[in-house]
């Protein structure tokens, strides 16, 4: 089964007067659908926008794994945990609140800063909180996140390039950039596909893309 979602029907959140636009793909906060809590071990994919000088002040998460992937701007990071960071597109940055953990996210830059972040719900809560940043992540990279039984995938294929779908028991695909098409379907910028139970799937790019291909066991 694919069951697509619109980027254009995402539920709004933010707060406009603070510089902060966000657009959620499952029920977040005060928009809540019974239908729409989880795929998998995934509870969140926000899509985040902040202007110059706007942020999230310190805010705490238990039993969560954050990750979180820059599409323009520079994203500053700190944590009650000690850890600071400048997190730029490319980067794959994750945050395991474990136990618990406090953070900041801020644009401290001079631009707009926009970024998509995925929350996923660890198979054995607890723990120490951890923190760490992949640099520079090439096409076709692979980031394992095995507290969550999952793997995610950075592609970017060009135009007209075909890219497999991993074959796993659940899929889910977020487009960052460009168009694609996935089993006759155009995808566009904040489009996702759920994919459950398929295999041999292949994605062509309509134009030069981006994506983000999460992975589970099960």
């Amino acid at each position: 089964m694919i069951d697509v979602r619109r980027g254009t029907d995402r539920y709004p959140g933010g707060n406009g007067a603070a510089g902060i636009d966000t657009r959620h793909a499952f029920s977040f906060g005060n928009f809540y659908d019974p239908d729409n809590l989880r795929f998998g071990p995934v509870l969140a994919v926000n899509e985040e926008t902040l202007a110059p000088g706007a942020g999230f002040d310190e805010h705490p998460h238990h039993h969560t794994e954050i990750v979180t992937w820059v599409v323009e701007g520079e994203l500053t990071h700190r944590d009650d945990a000690g850890h600071a960071a400048t997190v730029q597109p490319g980067d794959l940055q994750h945050l395991s609140s474990a136990d618990g953990v406090r953070h900041v996210e801020r644009n401290d830059g001079t631009r707009p800063l926009r970024f998509v972040q995925m929350w996923l719900a660890p198979e054995d809560p607890g723990g120490e909180p951890a923190y760490g940043i992949v640099r520079s992540v090439p096409d076709g990279g692979r980031y394992p996140l095995p507290a969550a039984s999952a793997v995610l995938h950075v592609r970017r294929p060009a135009a007209g390039e075909v890219t497999p779908v991993p074959d796993a028991p659940r899929v889910y695909v977020h487009v960052v950039r460009g168009d694609v098409r996935l089993d006759g379907v155009e995808l566009e910028p904040g489009d996702a596909a759920r994919i459950t139970g398929e295999e041999g799937l292949e994605i062509t790019a309509g134009s030069p893309a981006e994506l983000l291909l999460w992975e589970f066991g099960s």
